[in-house]
């Protein structure tokens, strides 16, 4: 993988640049869909590549290792082939899932024991088995395996579990560079920075992570329940550590306002559920505001869902229609609320982008600040 700088705003730490991986290329700022389970729900792989406009999608370590299963993917070739996919991918390491099934598993030296959420059977994610595991899945960026902690956590808590995820890590790069990529193109692997909301902690973390050297980094640990002020604190120290040189991807994050507010301290890559998961409630992100599109007010009207058209969708359906579908529960309706929400994710880093270039990123994002926080 290799990443290249190519402008960073005068007035804040928002940077464009370009990753290319052996399946393509990444311009950042960029937001990566979340394809948990090998889709991106309720959308096909080629309306987010030829609609959606995405260029890297994300695909998740312990929902694949439960099912289908690492052997299913091996024998398709690795994920890539598996759901006919050609461009980049990248898995997460599990270690946020593991951290969600708090009542289901045990965290020691050793890794993670959990109970699949599935059919209750016991499985171990150590550092060692976790890089073989996205090895076997082979997406061009792999996560290391780490503990993410709760929102509040004590500091000892966060402090203990911030070295043993630097102990992790360790194991993590050396199985990873003492092994090979299984289906004929390059692997990279991300370290990712914890320490909670606790600046020393995450201070020391980010340090320690950057002397690792790897081809990018990833902050872990945010998003969990703490205030946006809090998030935007931790970036802001880690951004600051963490080489210029290498892409950052904030983890799980987030809002439209959160990407925006992000980009600006530094960071380069987002992934969340969010657009996709409050699509099918009825939730959709415009240039202009938040549409709960169950609400009456929008009954009789045969507008586009934005005004601005920022996803492809906005030329074919009106807000009307769409809340006539999601009212009656029809599938199409779920299926255009996301291509919209996915869609305006992306038409918004795309834009973050150009006005980076540009040199307009900083007064633009002071005006789409305001728009972005409205309930409509």
């Amino acid at each position: 993988m290799d990443f290249k700088l190519e402008k960073t705003d005068s007035q804040s730490k928002a940077r464009a640049g370009t990753i290319t991986t052996d399946h393509g290329t990444i311009q950042t700022p960029i937001f990566m869909p979340v394809g948990t389970a090998s889709t991106v729900k309720g959308v096909h792989q080629h309306e987010l590549k030829d609609d959606v406009k995405a260029q890297i999608i994300l695909g998740n370590t312990y929902h694949l290792y439960l099912r289908p299963g690492t052997e299913i993917l091996q024998q398709a070739g690795g994920l890539h082939k598996f759901m006919n996919w050609d461009g980049p991918i990248l898995t997460d390491s599990g270690g946020y899932q593991v951290y969600s099934l708090s009542a289901r598993r045990k965290i020691k030296e050793e890794g993670a024991t959990f109970s699949s959420h599935i059919d209750g059977s016991k499985h171990l994610f150590a550092p060692e088995n976790v890089m073989d595991i996205q090895r076997q899945i082979g997406a061009d960026i792999i996560m290391a395996f780490d503990e993410c902690t709760p929102y509040p956590c004590e500091y000892k808590y966060a402090k203990n579990s911030m070295y043993m995820t630097h102990r992790w890590l360790k194991r993590c790069c050396e199985r990873f560079d003492n092994s090979d990529p299984l289906y004929g193109y390059s692997q990279t692997l991300f370290p990712i920075v914890q320490g909670s909301v606790y600046k020393d902690l995450r201070k020391q973390s980010a340090e320690t992570i950057a002397s690792f050297e790897r081809e990018g980094n990833a902050i872990g640990g945010l998003s969990v329940g703490e205030p946006d002020d809090e998030m935007y604190e931790m970036c802001e120290i880690v951004t600051d550590i963490l080489p210029k040189d290498k892409p950052r991807y904030l983890m799980g994050v987030g809002t439209p306002l959160n990407l925006l507010e992000n980009i600006a301290l530094g960071i380069d890559m987002f992934d969340c559920v969010m657009p996709t998961r409050n699509a099918r409630n009825g939730m959709l992100f415009t240039s202009e505001g938040t549409i709960n599109i169950r609400n009456k007010k929008w009954e009789n009207d045969f507008s586009a869902i934005d005004p601005n058209g920022t996803s492809y969708v906005d030329s074919f359906y009106s807000k009307a229609y769409l809340r006539h579908l999601i009212i009656s529960k029809e599938i199409l309706g779920a299926q255009i609320a996301t291509l919209h929400n996915l869609s305006f994710y992306l038409w918004l880093v795309n834009t973050a982008r150009e006005k980076i270039l540009d040199g307009t990123f900083y007064d633009w994002k002071s005006q789409m600040v305001k728009k972005l926080g409205q309930r409509l």
